[in-house]
């Protein structure tokens, strides 16, 4: 092997651990437990600081945890894994990207008032797209910019809303940095 081989095979599985480390952090978020309450709720099982490693993509987790860690959250392995299409850094020193994709009958049944900007993009969108029967939405990076200025914050103010309202549907990667 190469060096230049290994270190692309580096950088993919850097990119892979981040990957899967931040669809441990949505599921976790989406179920409202901070690191402390994973330490708390499993009854010291799962450390905060071993998971927020595993989030962080700073520690490997073994296929044994990983299954573990998803019955602790009592959610299918399958959620806690990247999709295969994610765009996790493919090398050339690229920013990994975010996947946003929504949860429309969530979206629909929000009650904070600032939900409406959300429904009429996502209905625009659609009407687009020529799917008005959809119940999940891939949001593209060009739209997500157009929302975060419609909502005049930033993209990751806006993506952490998003988790706030627990809108996201599994198939969502969030990775810290910009897409």
């Amino acid at each position: 092997m190469t060096d230049r081989t290994a270190e692309d095979l580096a950088l993919a599985n850097e990119g892979y651990a981040k990957a899967l480390g931040s669809r441990l952090r949505a599921i976790r978020m989406q179920q409202h437990l901070s690191l402390h309450g994973v330490e708390r709720k499993s009854a010291g099982k799962w450390k905060a600081v071993v998971v927020g490693s595993y989030e962080r993509g700073d520690r490997a987790v073994s296929v044994q945890r990983l299954a573990e860690l998803a019955e602790f959250y009592g959610v299918p392995v399958s959620d806690l894994l990247p999709p295969e299409e994610s765009a996790f850094s493919g090398g050339g020193g690229a920013t990994p990207l975010n996947r946003i994709v929504l949860n429309l009958d969530r979206v629909h049944a929000l009650q904070d008032g600032h939900a409406d900007i959300l429904r009429r993009f996502i209905q625009s969108i659609l009407r687009q797209r020529g799917d008005m029967t959809a119940r999940s939405m891939p949001v593209r990076y060009e739209d997500l910019r157009t929302l975060a200025l419609m909502y005049d914050t930033s993209i990751e103010a806006l993506t952490e809303r998003l988790v706030r309202w627990q809108v996201l549907a599994p198939e969502s990667v969030i990775v810290d940095g910009e897409p």
